[in-house]
């Protein structure tokens, strides 16, 4: 028998967890300040719905957490230029690390939630696999670059969502500058011409596009 599809009410009371769930990560001065209790409240479902369709709150945040960032995964398999797969690489791997700062600038909560949530090293979850495997692979088409494993995790780990948190919340730097720092950092780390400021690369939830 084909899978059957879930129903209509399943799927909006999903819909309604994961807006619930941002909104609270969003407004909360810290992530664990959020519960199951205060996220089935203001989502109007029961505690047991959460758990049957997300295991447990680190199921949740990690479901949001991937829903969000479809669209940004979406425009780097598939999209066009300058994240897309036919961008040449030292200008692609400008525009990723410029797309998942923007990302976690606009996510910042979310981003710390999902760090906080994890029982081991952020290094051996999913998305950072995702991340990791697609900069190095740019990284690799790089005329003359070697160490595109280590240099990816090095360039990764300007990005981390509790440096970002950081150098966004308690050193107040504005989001453009905290881009043109990124760029210019990367820049130097890839080689070539100098980059002039942010590379364009971030997406939105609503599509691709700069910020």
């Amino acid at each position: 028998m084909p899978e059957r599809k879930p129903r209509a009410d399943a799927a909006r009371n999903r819909e309604a967890v994961l807006e619930a769930a941002d909104r609270l990560i969003a407004n909360r001065d810290r992530p664990a300040q959020v519960t199951m209790a205060d996220i089935a409240a203001a989502a109007g479902v029961g505690k047991g719905t959460l758990f049957r369709g997300f295991g447990d709150r680190t199921g949740l945040i990690h479901a949001l957490f991937e829903a969000r960032l479809e669209p940004v995964r979406q425009a780097v398999t598939e999209g066009p230029h300058p994240l897309g797969p036919a961008t040449p690489p030292r200008e692609r791997a400008l525009a990723l690390l410029d797309a998942l700062l923007c990302f976690k600038l606009d996510h910042r909560h979310l981003s710390l939630a999902l760090e906080e949530a994890a029982s081991d090293s952020p290094y051996g979850a999913a998305h950072y696999d995702w991340w990791h495997a697609t900069l190095s692979g740019v990284l690799e088409r790089l005329p003359g670059f070697t160490g595109s494993d280590f240099a990816a995790h090095a360039l990764l780990a300007a990005v981390r969502a509790d440096l970002v948190d950081h150098l966004a919340g308690r050193q107040q730097l504005s989001r453009e500058r905290l881009r043109a720092q990124l760029a210019d950092f990367a820049g130097r780390v890839l080689g070539g011409p100098a980059p002039d400021g942010a590379t364009g690369g971030a997406v939105s939830a609503g599509g691709a596009g700069p910020h």
